[in-house]
């Protein structure tokens, strides 16, 4: 009759362990603010939202796996707070997304303090070890040709949306291009398929500047086509190049790996103790690893109440000797 996910599970697994020893007030009075009591719809209790944020990065899973994940893992429920088994899963993917754009970066930095909290002395390592990597975007490998036909699939979408009559759709000629353009490692068909990326180049230009011309200079679609025009004017040497419709600030980096030239994405500094607790996560942009060490240093001050005395990198941060009182070592040549 009184039946609960507490006494059917073991007490020692991690997750239930872990379940304990987490301060769940410490959300519930930081982001009870940034919701409405008595206006719209009620929204998910915050604990399962941290919750499954938590176990998204303890399990390194996707929003709809840990979402799918949940409604079949009796410790899943039980660490966010249920005291039951429900058959269900607890919300869509999507409003992860939501919830992480709700709290922000602050909220985040919450999270992680309160995870550098519950592990201890080990969090108090007066050494620690930065280095930095990057955050892939999930983006195609991109190509001048993907780009184009991109936009010109935006741009009818524009059109359709729009009520407006194109004065040619293409879609034969698209066609016959993209024949021409597929068979381009043949050193027969270079020739013709780098005369098909610039017919393609053309036609997406032509939609752009049609568009342009029919829709009103304040239209909501104005930013979209600058975007579209920026990404048609770039060249192999430009700087600050578009590689995504979709996702316009990803950036260009190589890390120097043998087995991947370039990667698409941003740069992330992550800092963590000898002992393996991480302390400090920032995202970047493109910078040098030497220009990331400071704000990372920071971080590390701020959720955990202490500078570090020793901070260990790799030689991609020649030129930082010493950060405040924070000693750097970096290895020598060989």
């Amino acid at each position: 009759m009184f039946f609960s996910l507490r006494d059917t599970l073991n007490p020692k697994h991690p997750l239930f362990v872990l379940a304990n020893q987490i301060q769940w007030d410490t959300f519930e009075k930081a982001f009870r603010g940034l919701y409405c009591a008595d206006n719209g719809r009620p929204a998910k209790p915050i604990r399962l939202m941290v919750g499954l944020l938590i176990l998204k990065h303890v399990r390194n899973l996707s929003d709809e796996s840990v979402v799918e994940q949940w409604s079949e893992n009796s410790y899943f429920q039980y660490f966010t707070g249920e005291n039951s088994f429900v058959p269900t899963v607890p919300c869509e993917a999507s409003e992860l997304v939501h919830f992480r754009k709700r709290i922000g970066e602050s909220g985040v930095e919450l999270i992680l303090k309160e995870s550098i909290r519950v592990n201890g002395k080990d969090s108090l390592d007066s050494n620690v070890n930065v280095d930095t990597t990057v955050q892939e975007k999930n983006i195609t490998f991109p190509t001048d040709a993907k780009l184009h036909r991109k936009i010109i699939q935006k741009c009818k979408a524009i059109a359709q949306k729009e009520g407006i009559e194109l004065r040619q759709s293409y879609s034969r000629t698209l066609k016959k291009l993209g024949q021409a353009q597929r068979f381009r490692n043949h050193p027969r068909n270079r020739s013709k398929a780098q005369k098909a990326d610039r017919k393609v180049r053309t036609i997406a230009g032509r939609l752009v500047r049609e568009l342009e011309r029919k829709l009103t200079p304040n239209s909501r679609y104005q930013a979209d086509l600058q975007l579209f025009s920026q990404v048609l004017m770039q060249q192999k040497d430009s700087k600050k190049k578009i590689y995504s419709i979709h996702e316009p600030e990803v950036v260009c980096i190589s890390k120097g790996k043998e087995h991947k030239k370039y990667e698409f994405g941003n740069k992330a500094s992550f800092a963590k103790t000898d002992s393996g607790v991480i302390v400090g996560a920032l995202g970047f942009r493109d910078q040098y690893d030497g220009h990331t060490l400071k704000p990372t240093l920071e971080q590390v001050e701020r959720l955990t109440g202490r500078m570090p005395q020793r901070v260990k990198v790799d030689r991609g941060y020649k030129g930082c000797k010493q950060i405040g009182d924070t000693e750097v070592l970096i290895p020598s040549t060989p």
